[in-house]
């Protein structure tokens, strides 16, 4: 009973604290009152309509534009409604949509308009980024992936309308190149394997733009560089590659698989393939220098042609860096005379740059050059050659083989647009059997010159001998032929005396005479009164005197200068008839012999183990003892 008073006596305060927590409640229920916070967005379904024309959706539709019962188009922003009974209407509150940094965001719509047959994505029309999906839907949008992308930002989106995809933005790294691939667009023209070039897309960040300007699906002839791009993967798929890298030492000679068929622009002179300008399908004229160059591989293809001199080896061991010899061996020929043998050819080659278009246009590349023209060239020429000679005269005439070989290619390459810089023969490697026969012939050849230059070296040393033995006997020789000057010059002193002494003697006995005479003149003036007879005795005595002694001291003079002018001949005679070693030989033992030097055994001759001195001692004892004796002979008969 007191409870139910007290509720009796204050039932309004009741009231009016239910109403404070049931306020929204009440609010909701009895006037429609909705409030949005400001960071939701509210998404509206009508659950009925009581009546009118558009009580039901159109077929196919599933977003209300009109008021129909179902998802409503038109979203309420944050703020406070009324009249949104919820028997009526349901709220749902949901996030904004927040694009990140760096992402992008895809749209899917849920509702719109059928895309047209062959196309994949529906394109852009005015709908204030997708916020307003009754404009979208009023404007004709078209249902399922969208064109258009939104950016990084915060967006009220209708969920019910469209949904959400975040993907990342396209990022090209520095020293790379974007191929594109479109996947939506108008097909590609008959014979062309890539779209036309379009402009005005902004990098393929406009796909709508690309579309509206008839552009292609598929690969596209465009590329993007390093960067990063706001570009929907529904609609372009991007692949990232190098950039085309032309070293230094090359050219870059473009092929390119689009474009029409341009002009060739190399005239009649070259038939071998067409060249054309910049931007036509075929070989471009102009290579390009070193560089990088931001090429699409997939519609153009860059051939390398190095500029500088190339090696190209034909040698099983060895092979160059730019590897174009990787498949090139030693070259098996065979002589004239039967044998096969090896040999290592190198060949230098140069390629201008203005010619390196020729060339890919005639070959297509460098390994086709190699392959077709210079490794069965330069193979049958040294076949060919090597045919022409036996082994052995091939490996003497080598230098002029080389040279024969380096003029043949020359005139050979300059028809394909390639110049010939120098051929060169390598290591050349005949049979064993022969290379034995060789080696035992030149050993043999260079022992004969090793016997003849030992006998030549003993022969040398027989005569050093010689000459060295003489050499020791030069003193003694000397000594003689001093000793004969010494002999020669005392003889013609005794000769030069005799002489003096004669006129000497012969100028006394004159003045004697004189003196004799003047005396017997002074004598007989004085004694002119002797006798008559006595003084012409004593002056026939005195002439007689004088005569006397005038011969007598004649006489005298002749004797000793005729001892000396003979003993100066009789030298003389003996030099000539014995020559001038002997001669003092014998002077040198007749000198021993008179001074009585004993140097030897009474008798001793014989030869020593020299032929040549042995002879000359036995000469010389010889005629010691021959000499010696006709001494003795001469003395005897003196005495």
């Amino acid at each position: 009973m007191e409870t139910q008073q007290l509720i009796a006596n204050y039932w309004w305060v009741i009231a009016i604290i239910l109403s404070l927590i049931l306020y929204k409640f009440i609010l909701r229920v009895f006037f429609g009152m909705v409030i949005v916070p400001e960071n939701r967005l509210g998404l509206v379904t009508k659950k009925f309509v009581l009546f009118g024309a558009n009580r039901a959706l159109p077929d196919g539709r599933i977003i209300a534009t009109k008021g129909e019962a179902g998802f409503q188009a038109k979203t309420l922003a944050p703020g406070l409604y009324w009249g949104m009974w919820p028997w009526q209407y349901g709220v749902n509150m949901q996030p904004f949509t927040v694009v990140p940094e760096g992402k992008i965001g895809l749209i899917l719509s849920n509702d719109g308009a059928e895309i047209p047959t062959g196309a994949i994505l529906g394109r852009r029309v005015d709908s204030d980024n997708f916020q307003d999906a009754e404009k979208f839907l009023d404007n004709h949008g078209q249902k399922g992936r969208q064109t258009s992308y939104i950016t990084a930002g915060t967006y009220r989106i209708n969920s019910f309308a469209f949904t959400i995809t975040i993907a990342d933005m396209v990022i090209i790294h520095e020293n790379m190149v974007g191929i594109v691939t479109s996947l939506d667009g108008q097909p590609i023209e008959t014979g062309q394997i890539a779209g036309k070039y379009i402009d005005g897309h902004n990098n393929f960040q406009d796909f709508d733009s690309f579309l509206e300007n008839a552009g292609n699906r598929g690969l596209q002839p465009s590329i993007i560089l390093a960067g990063s791009y706001n570009i929907n993967p529904w609609a372009i798929q991007i692949e990232e590659v190098p950039m085309t890298d032309v070293p230094i030492g090359y050219v870059g000679v473009v092929i390119s698989y689009i474009g029409q068929d341009g002009k060739d622009l190399t005239g009649d002179s070259f038939k071998h393939g067409n060249i054309v300008a910049k931007g036509q399908r075929g070989v471009w004229m102009e290579p390009y220098g070193p560089g990088k160059y931001p090429f699409n591989k997939y519609i153009m293809k860059v051939e390398l042609v190095p500029t500088t001199n190339l090696v190209l080896n034909w040698a099983n061991t060895r092979s160059e860096s730019h590897q174009l010899d990787k498949n090139l061996s030693t070259i098996t020929v065979r002589s004239q005379d039967g044998f096969p043998f090896n040999l290592d050819v190198s060949q230098i080659i140069h390629i201008p740059a203005n010619e390196a278009p020729k060339v890919i246009a005639r070959f297509g590349s460098m390994n086709n050059l190699v392959s077709q023209v210079l490794e069965p060239t330069i193979g049958n020429y040294f076949r060919n050659s090597a045919q022409d000679s036996d082994v052995i005269a091939f490996l003497s005439t080598r230098k002029e083989r080389q040279q024969a070989a380096k003029e043949n290619m020359k005139e050979v390459l300059d028809e394909y647009n390639v110049n010939a810089v120098d051929t060169l023969i390598g290591d050349i490697v005949p049979p064993e059997s022969l290379m034995k026969t060789l080696t035992d012939r030149k050993i043999a050849q260079e022992e004969e010159k090793t016997y003849s230059t030992q006998r030549m070296a003993q022969e040398k040393r027989l005569g050093m001998e010689k000459e060295t033995a003489i050499a020791d006997m030069q003193k003694e020789i000397v000594k003689a032929q001093q000793s004969v000057e010494i002999a020669q010059c005392t003889a013609d002193a005794a000769v030069k005396k005799a002489e003096g002494d004669a006129n000497s003697l012969r100028l006394q006995v004159d003045a004697e005479a004189t003196a004799t005479k003047m005396r017997a003149n002074a004598e007989a003036e004085a004694t002119k009164a002797r006798a008559g007879a006595q003084a012409e005795a004593t002056k026939l005595n005195a002439s007689a005197d004088a005569e006397k002694i005038s011969k007598t001291g004649l006489a005298e003079a002749e004797k000793i200068m005729a001892i000396g002018k003979s003993t100066a001949e009789a030298y003389e005679l003996q030099v000539k008839a014995m020559g001038g070693d002997n001669f003092t030989r014998y002077k040198i033992t007749e000198e021993i012999g008179r001074r009585q030097i004993k140097v030897m055994p009474d008798i001793l001759i014989g030869s020593g183990t020299n032929g040549t001195d042995g002879g000359i001692n036995g000469l010389l004892g010889m005629k010691l003892m021959e000499m010696m004796d006709m001494k003795n002979g001469g003395s005897a008969e003196m005495k």
